[in-house]
């Protein structure tokens, strides 16, 4: 489903992950013009008139920092590489964004999404086996990375933006249908999946919803 809105300008920071590239087409099939950043500009094999590549790497803001002058908002869709078997410490998600966040106050935009995850806290209206999966396997498998996306929702919530954080479940690559159910700031019952290409269509949509700002959303059909 397509809603109707004015054309904006959007940056997206790891725009050829599975969120990013889906949220870079989405926006662009809608009309507004999107800044993709990403560490290899090769490997957004994307062409549009709409569309600006900038090499860049959110652990260096200083690179696409001019970039965000002029953007009505930006969604950081960034992930450490590794995966549910490669879990190891970083700071991308907190150091990352804490630099995008200095950045942003710098260039005075204020709208931000930040992808996070369902399970860095266990949702009490979830079914019993989620919750235990989450707690016991993957709380496990990804300690480095929940931690991680825990310390960068602190900052996010203290920056003083319009920001919103996506706490999705498990993220699959089907189609995107429009058709999702949402809470704002509470926990969703019986969350279990959503694709990448509805997560962006949230997103896209809510731009300018002021009911999403500064709200902890999670998503799920």
């Amino acid at each position: 489903m397509k809603i109707e809105q004015a054309k904006i300008n959007l940056l997206v920071i790891g725009a050829n992950g599975g969120i990013g590239r889906q949220t870079v087409e989405l926006a662009l099939s809608y009309g507004h013009h999107v800044t993709a950043v990403l560490r290899n500009p090769a490997k957004l094999s994307l062409t549009h008139p709409n569309l600006t590549i900038v090499k860049g790497d959110i652990m260096k803001p200083d690179a696409f920092e001019k970039y965000l002058g002029n953007q009505d908002a930006v969604i950081s869709a960034i992930g450490a590489s590794g995966g549910i078997t490669g879990d190891a410490p970083t700071t991308l998600y907190s150091q990352g964004n804490a630099h995008l966040i200095q950045a942003m106050k710098k260039m005075e935009v204020k709208r931000a999404f930040f992808i996070s995850a369902s399970a860095v806290e266990i949702s009490p209206v979830l079914p019993f086996y989620v919750r235990f999966v989450a707690k016991y396997i993957l709380q496990k498998l990804l300690k480095y990375m929940y931690a991680d996306l825990l310390r960068m929702e602190t900052l996010v919530k203290e920056s003083g933006l319009n920001w919103t954080i996506i706490r999705p479940p498990r993220l699959t690559d089907k189609a995107g249908t429009g058709k999702y159910r949402v809470s704002i700031n509470s926990f969703l019952k019986n969350a279990l999946s959503i694709s990448r290409a509805d997560v962006s269509h949230f997103m896209i949509n809510n731009v300018n919803n002021e009911a999403t700002y500064r709200s902890t959303i999670e998503i799920a059909y």
